[in-house]
């Protein structure tokens, strides 16, 4: 009886540890570290017929971005007065830009430059 005791107390403090660790692991990610922090992912889908872009920008810093200006190749270019922390937005550049990359700047110092990925395509989806 005394050793299912102490075998039941190991078990019960390893997973009160392994908690512990999994969720320290989880709030880094959902909790912002940086001050200024923006996240820029631009995506190019190639039809038969069209092609279209979209660009996602999302503020991951503590702090409100401002003075945000995107710039989408081609002499086309955005301007965006302010992103809230955790505020996402989706952005389309023109129909007729090459859509070979985007470049994001703003104060404090932000600045991103990326190019267009494409995403691959599953087989029986449109375009495919």
């Amino acid at each position: 009886m005394k050793s299912y005791t102490i075998l039941i107390a190991i078990i019960g403090g390893s997973i009160g540890i392994m908690a512990i660790i999994f969720g320290l692991d989880i709030g880094k990610m959902s909790i912002s570290t940086q001050e200024y922090s923006l996240y820029v992912d631009p995506i190019i889908d190639k039809q038969s017929l069209f092609v279209t872009g979209r660009i996602t920008i999302q503020n991951t810093g503590s702090k409100q971005l401002t003075n945000l200006h995107v710039n989408f190749g081609d002499g086309d270019t955005l301007d965006i007065k302010s992103l809230k922390p955790g505020e996402k937005i989706i952005l389309s550049p023109p129909s007729d830009n090459s859509m070979q990359f985007v470049m994001i700047n703003a104060d404090n110092d932000i600045f991103v430059s990326k190019a267009y990925r494409e995403l691959p395509k599953m087989v029986g989806m449109m375009g495919s």
